[in-house]
């Protein structure tokens, strides 16, 4: 029998987010890293989320078998982590990780001279990683509009190539901040890419050990904004929350501003309260596409119309997040339409009194539907998906004013 929560409508809130978790983007690169440096460093913060915690009982694993579960980074930068080190590993997953491709990361770690097989469908999991004798090229080649986590698994891995790497990027680059967020990382190690128009040059040289803490995750506070934008009144407190941040997540600040929240930044935190909205909101995801199962439920319960581009990742993500915004939207009335290639629009509907929430083993889906509990009841399937990236999230609602009930 599935479980599930239910939530009652609180349009009141007030209190802080006090289990808001550690970045798991920065937590899950820090720790690639350190194993490539000879696991000497000395980080703190680490994240909570199950992610984090399967990739730190993975990456020095003496098993054959991989098990990452639905865990997308996981998978992308272990397959790069062990096939460039030359250990011999079967990396697999859910069916769900079975359905999402790999075969960019596959064939750059085959040009470079790794040897990898599927032992399922060609381009997908499982795999197989056996060796790597020597290098082949110094140059690989990929669309920057793919999964920014095969570049970044290309990115971390590359010093340890004797000719160094020089990824050239084609077409348009999604998820920047990503990258971005890798290569500053990578500097924290002792290793600085070279960023060049649509290239990125990684020498050959050696981590060194560092001393890390992990900032809190802008992809998790984001919620709270959401809850923020939809409530009557609203005084939240996100403790350590940084700006500036190496997370691309925190232009959520600046979008949040367009529909009602107002942040303010003191030392090591942030506070939420209430302002005046807009009425439509313009958006390109292209770099933060996370953030779209928190922007797109509240634009739709304010009455809000939407234009946004940069959705394209949403498709190949813990289910096609499109096809699913597209259904629990529809359960308020809302519609999510593509204009044409690349353009969607979102026309908001008229809210009932309740609804059910499925979340299709998406941690996204249930934490970005939640906040929709300041104007409704809800009911949300499937609650414990939060694990993956936010374990606390139930606990702070209920510290924050909502009442939720297991059933």
């Amino acid at each position: 029998m599935s479980s599930a929560i239910a939530i009652s409508r609180s349009p009141l809130l007030q209190g802080t987010a006090g289990l808001l978790p550690s970045s798991k983007s920065i937590s899950n690169r820090v720790l690639i890293l350190d194993a490539l440096s000879g696991n000497q460093s000395v980080v703190s913060n680490l994240s909570s989320a199950r992610d984090t915690q399967l990739m730190q009982s993975l990456i020095n694993s003496r098993d054959e078998i991989i098990n990452v579960m639905d865990a997308g980074t996981t998978m992308r930068f272990l397959t790069a982590y062990f096939a460039l080190t030359g250990k011999k590993k079967i990396l697999t997953g859910t069916e769900r990780m079975k359905q999402r491709p790999i075969a960019l990361l596959v064939n750059s770690l085959r040009e470079l001279g790794a040897t990898l097989e599927y032992l399922g469908t060609q381009g997908f999991p499982p795999i197989r990683t056996t060796g790597f004798l020597e290098q082949k090229t110094a140059a690989v080649s990929i669309p920057g509009n793919v999964s920014s986590q095969y570049i970044s698994a290309l990115m971390m891995v590359a010093p340890l190539l004797p000719n160094g790497l020089a990824i050239s990027l084609h077409g348009k680059i999604g998820s920047l901040p990503y990258l971005k967020m890798t290569a500053a990382l990578m500097k924290e190690f002792g290793i600085a890419p070279e960023f060049s128009d649509q290239a990125i040059q990684m020498p050959h040289a050696a981590y060194r050990p560092t001393t890390l803490t992990v900032e809190a995750d802008w992809s998790a506070a984001s919620y709270w904004f959401a809850f923020t934008a939809l409530a009557e009144t609203s005084e939240i407190k996100l403790p350590n929350v940084a700006k500036p941040s190496l997370q691309g997540d925190q232009v959520i600040v600046e979008v949040m501003e367009k529909l009602g929240v107002k942040a303010a930044f003191h030392e090591k935190a942030v506070s939420l309260t209430k302002q005046a909205s807009a009425h439509h909101l313009e958006w390109d995801f292209t770099q933060c596409p996370d953030l779209a199962q928190t922007i797109l439920p509240v634009c739709a319960a304010k009455g809000i119309t939407g234009a946004f581009m940069g959705l394209e990742s949403l498709r190949i993500k813990e289910t096609d997040r499109i096809a699913a915004l597209q259904t629990e939207l529809a359960k308020i009335g809302a519609t999510l339409t593509e204009e044409g290639i690349g353009r969607w629009k979102l026309e908001p509907g008229t809210l009932g009194s309740s609804i059910v929430v499925k979340t299709y083993h998406d941690h996204r889906m249930a934490m970005g539907m939640a906040p929709l509990a300041t104007l409704i009841d809800l009911k949300i399937e499937e609650p414990e998906v939060v694990n993956k990236s936010y374990p606390g999230f139930w606990e702070d609602m209920r510290s924050v004013g909502f009442k939720i009930t297991k059933f």
